[in-house]
């Protein structure tokens, strides 16, 4: 186990709080000694956990990381795109209830129509998660606008708006519609737009200007199927290759430090008006998918006490590749679990214990 650090951080500009008197220091230590023993059981290669509370952060990291260390967030992704997306609707370049086909003229017939921005953005729209032939795809190196095309063609699986299903080619959708409003592409513009100006210097849609060895891997072995997991014949398209690291997919392709990620959540868990208006902070963290439908957030998981004893205005995300983050705006609390191990390749993941542990701490 690596020392423990404790920082002053610049996500609040209020004074800071010594983090200990809100937070158990004995449940901190329980949550990082569950990332201790997975690396020392040799589960997990590389591991960092952030915790911040009103202006003061504890940070500790395991195995092969250190406190910068860029992981591949997986889903972790999508709100931070979906982010971008949002800075244009600040701009008033759209609505929340235009239709898709507005700005992607091939998403016709068969019920598309019907499919808002709104939609896209909350996994009520009735595409799939993944293309059935997302495989073949990735061992193609197709690109982004590939994947687009094929998406646009994809029959629904329900009317939109009748059922929630969580789907990453809906967030591809909806980024594939900020490219097409801005003329920029999305790696461009989540770089402009969000890490930029939230000083998310250890972070990149892509890869930008880092390199592959400048990433922490992710132990694909334990993948799922459609990550390349436990397949030696996917190495040149799994979550480590050069080309899955550089395509920048918007559903899954941001490689970030657990710091950055709790400067974006801060952004809007305080509304600082950095990268979108405070009312489109507090927008994207509220429930807008009807009663009966999973609730969700724009791009965003929300009500995490169903499964974090935190409160019910508490917004995250987690990652397939085993990562979680999540902001707890009653307790000003943020929480980022990063690790190198796929979140199905154990019940329960370290990052979940971790998470819990910090959760319980602050509850």
């Amino acid at each position: 186990m690596k020392r423990r650090h404790f920082l002053q951080c610049g996500l609040a500009a209020t004074m800071a709080t010594p983090l200990m008197a809100a937070v158990s220091q004995e449940r901190l230590d329980s949550a990082a000694a569950q990332l201790a023993k997975a690396v020392s059981s040799g589960k997990v290669t590389s591991a960092v956990l952030y915790v911040s509370q009103r202006g003061t952060s504890f940070t500790q990291h395991f195995g092969q990381a250190n406190d910068d260390a860029m992981f591949l967030l997986g889903s972790i992704s999508k709100p931070i795109c979906v982010t971008a997306l949002m800075t244009l609707f600040d701009q008033g370049k759209f609505r929340l209830d235009d239709p898709a086909l507005k700005y992607l003229p091939g998403f016709t017939g068969e019920g598309r129509d019907s499919v808002t921005i709104q939609h896209l953005l909350t996994h009520v729209s009735g595409l799939p998660d993944q293309l059935a032939n997302n495989n073949a795809l990735r061992k193609s190196h197709a690109t982004l606008e590939q994947f687009v095309e094929h998406t646009l063609r994809t029959p629904l699986e329900f009317t939109p708006g009748s059922r929630y299903q969580y789907s990453s080619m809906a967030i591809l959708l909806a980024c594939h519609i900020a490219e097409r409003i801005s003329g920029t592409n999305i790696l461009e513009l989540v770089d402009r737009t969000i890490l930029q100006p939230l000083k998310m210097t250890h972070s990149a849609l892509g890869l930008g200007r880092f390199k592959l060895e400048d990433v922490v891997p992710t132990q694909v072995e334990f993948a799922a199927p459609e990550a390349g997991g436990g397949d030696p014949t996917a190495r040149d398209w799994d979550w480590n290759s050069s080309y899955w690291r550089k395509l920048g997919s918007p559903w899954g392709g941001v490689h970030a430090s657990a710091a950055d990620i709790a400067r974006y959540l801060d952004e809007l868990m305080h509304a600082r008006g950095a990268a979108v208006k405070p009312e489109t902070a507090k927008l994207m963290t509220r429930n807008h998918n009807p009663a009966g439908l999973v609730p969700r957030g724009l791009g965003l998981d929300v009500g995490l006490n169903s499964t974090l004893k935190v409160s019910p205005e508490t917004f995250g995300h987690s990652g397939s590749t085993g990562t979680y983050a999540w902001a707890d705006p009653k307790s000003d609390t943020i929480c980022v679990v990063l690790t190198s191990l796929p979140a199905r390749a154990m019940t329960p993941h370290p990052r979940d214990l971790a998470s819990a542990e910090v959760a319980a701490a602050v509850s």
